[in-house]
């Protein structure tokens, strides 16, 4: 074992500080040799130091972890435009909501209130598969928006895709990158398109609801608790939830007013919101109106096709009947044949 130090650590310190800050810029390493049954150890010194300016990374390095961006640090909300674009991205279902001076007590009262509507939600049952859907109802969160940040999100995701770019060369494709900028910079906004109609929406101070997937009954029981229309999204009892009523809860919910949605990229006002919130069955209450209604269409389809070709089929006979009649000298064919074997 290397022999131990006599001195102080303190005093060993200050002699290496010394040391290193004198002219001498030997640099000590320590190298272990062998020898037949004895082991020695020797300190070999470097005569010349490293220069520093050889360690210098180029001016224009880029680290591959941290792409340049259109923007410098400090004139940018880098990591909340990534939020709202990875939101926009991941999140089929969002509610907006304009609040008016929420204090932070009525905010805690309105999140405690939908917390407890989406715990009475039932449980997912198992489909036709086999397979039980995940339950969201701890995963739909109520979150204030910054409105000129989810404004450019809304647009980049609109306007900006990322495939059309890769034949460019020495392109950053990222949501920061100086393409993106350029592109919804002098992109022509359409008023019928998905951006068109939500930027009206995201004016002033904006709240969001979003959910994991489209799920109705989600939804109706979050109608029901910020904005309660009676009869078909009734605000809850002051019996079951008395919660609910409290003045804090109710003086936040008064301040709410919910001004659409944005379902599967598409834009929904209020009555398309409060449509999706009132499908009965959830989905797959949808998705049994649909066959229903496809079935019904073919059997339509099948006895209308199938009543014209009777139609016609009776035409000829009667055509045909006709015919012999005449041949027969106005005799059926039925009589003619009698006569014939009588």
């Amino acid at each position: 074992m290397p022999p131990r130090l006599t001195c102080s650590a303190r005093s060993s310190i200050g002699r290496a500080l010394q040391r290193t800050t004198a002219s001498s810029t030997r640099i000590p390493v320590l190298v272990a040799q062998g020898t037949a049954g004895v082991t020695s150890r020797q300190y070999a010194t470097t005569g010349s130091p490293v220069p520093l300016a050889g360690l210098r990374l180029p001016d224009d390095y880029i680290p591959p972890t941290q792409p340049p961006s259109a923007r410098r640090p400090e004139q940018r909300k880098a990591q909340l435009l990534r939020a709202y674009t990875a939101m926009l991205r991941s999140t089929p279902l969002i509610l907006f909501f304009q609040h008016n001076n929420l204090t932070a007590v009525e905010w805690a009262a309105v999140r405690r209130e939908l917390r407890a509507a989406l715990a009475e939600v039932p449980p997912p049952v198992a489909g036709p598969d086999g397979v039980v859907p995940a339950d969201i109802s701890s995963s739909i969160e109520l979150q204030v928006l910054r409105t000129r940040m989810f404004s450019v999100a809304c647009k980049i995701v609109d306007y900006f895709k990322a495939e059309d770019q890769v034949h460019k060369s020495n392109a950053y494709t990222h949501d920061l990158s100086k393409t993106a900028y350029e592109t919804i910079k002098g992109a022509t906004v359409d008023e019928s398109s998905t951006y068109g109609q939500i930027s009206p929406l995201i004016i002033g101070p904006v709240a969001a609801v979003t959910f994991p997937s489209v799920s109705p009954a989600h939804l109706a029981a979050v109608l029901k608790v910020l904005a309660p229309s009676p009869p078909t999204f009734p605000a809850p009892t002051r019996r079951k939830s008395p919660g609910y009523h409290d003045p804090i809860a109710q003086s936040g919910f008064h301040k709410l007013i919910l001004v659409g949605g944005r379902i599967e990229n598409k834009a929904f006002d209020n009555d398309g919101v409060k449509w999706v919130g009132g499908i009965e069955g959830g989905l797959e209450g949808l998705r049994a109106q649909l066959v229903y209604l496809l079935q019904s269409a073919g059997l339509g389809l099948t006895a209308a096709l199938e009543g014209h070709s009777k139609g016609l089929w009776l035409a000829l006979e009667g055509r045909r009947t006709q015919l012999e009649e005449e041949a027969n000298g106005g005799k059926k064919e039925s009589d003619a044949a009698s006569e014939t074997s009588a």
